[in-house]
């Protein structure tokens, strides 16, 4: 248990209602009130009173947490003042998570506009090739890329905007720091009851990802046409688009709580990969667009070249583990 279950524990224990501890502390009951939801710490002076009050030691309230933060203490006493590592306390680690949870569907839905942006370039393209309809084909791919080129800067927008938001927590991501008292336990708190979600959206968005390819797969050993080899695309990118915002809904919240407990991909000896990666992605899916466009434009086939999305889209999640893997090795 951390430090605000055990107020509430030992308060119950007691008999005690909140105003009642508060009056005995000499605090309002809006300060137990914070105590209790893990939303502040109190102060040295009071922990020493609630183990009086309740009969327990100073060392039961605070676990390890005090250790914690003696042991920071005593480790920076004797570094030079330029070596000291920022001390993350209660009040900003909420502000942090909250700010995180906040963002989190925003981010998710800029990834899906990215990979949705050339749904209307392939389906007017492959309409205008088809001779089924009568639709001119430079009008068409003049639209699709203008829909593409829209919802792109739409997501930038969003994506710039938020990491402004954002911006005053970018050392959480980026430096080593330490927590007060009381921050570890909180969050480790959080991030449990939070699990059976990051499970469940992890899992339904990889499922969806991975079933995106079958109606591709289908149409291609039926030998369909190039309009239904089109819109198979479409609906695999639909899909993935689906999938991917599940993962990186649940996955933003998840890597919240990872970097204030400095664990995971947000380890200290890991901070630099996690901002490297970020690049690749960018990068990778700006590259896949442009050989699209060169590659159609070159051929003069924009109904064929629709498989290379599908290729990078197999392909990313292996490139995204050899990246990884490569900067692992560097860093090491």
């Amino acid at each position: 248990m951390i430090l605000a279950d055990k107020i509430i524990d030992e308060r119950k224990k007691n008999g005690w209602s909140q105003e009642d501890l508060a009056e005995q502390l000499g605090v309002s009951r809006q300060s137990v009130s914070k105590w209790e939801s893990a939303g502040s710490v109190p102060d040295l002076k009071k922990v020493i009173q609630m183990a009086e009050l309740f009969g327990v030691s100073t060392d039961y309230l605070l676990k390890d947490e005090m250790e914690k933060e003696n042991r920071g203490i005593a480790e920076t006493s004797g570094r030079d003042a330029d070596s000291l590592l920022r001390r993350v306390s209660m009040e900003e680690a909420n502000a942090f998570l909250d700010a995180k949870r906040e963002t989190a569907p925003r981010l998710a839905n800029t990834v899906s506009l990215f990979i949705l942006s050339p749904v209307a370039l392939l389906l007017l393209v492959g309409i205008a090739e088809s001779p089924n309809y009568n639709l001119a084909e430079d009008p068409a791919m003049a639209v699709g890329l203008a829909v593409l080129l829209l919802l792109t800067a739409v997501g930038v927008f969003i994506q710039i905007t938020d990491r402004n938001k954002l911006s005053r927590f970018e050392y959480l991501e980026r430096e080593s720091f330490e927590t007060e008292y009381g921050v570890s336990g909180m969050v480790k708190e959080k991030k449990r009851d939070y699990e059976s979600r990051y499970s469940l959206g992890l899992a339904g968005g990889t499922v969806i990802c991975i079933v995106a390819v079958i109606p591709l797969l289908v149409a291609g050993v039926m030998e369909s046409s190039d309009l239904v080899l089109i819109l198979c695309v479409d609906l695999l990118l639909a899909l993935v688009a689906l999938g991917a915002n599940l993962i990186v809904r649940v996955s933003t919240v998840k890597e919240s709580y990872d970097t204030i407990l400095q664990d995971g991909e947000y380890a200290k000896n890991k901070k630099r990969i996690q901002a490297k990666m970020g690049a690749f992605s960018a990068a990778y899916w700006c590259l896949t667009t442009a050989i699209y466009i060169g590659w159609s434009t070159w051929r003069q086939d924009w109904g064929e070249s629709c498989v290379i999305w599908a290729v990078a889209g197999v392909l990313y999640a292996g490139a995204y583990g050899i990246v990884r893997m490569v900067l692992k090795v560097d860093g090491d």
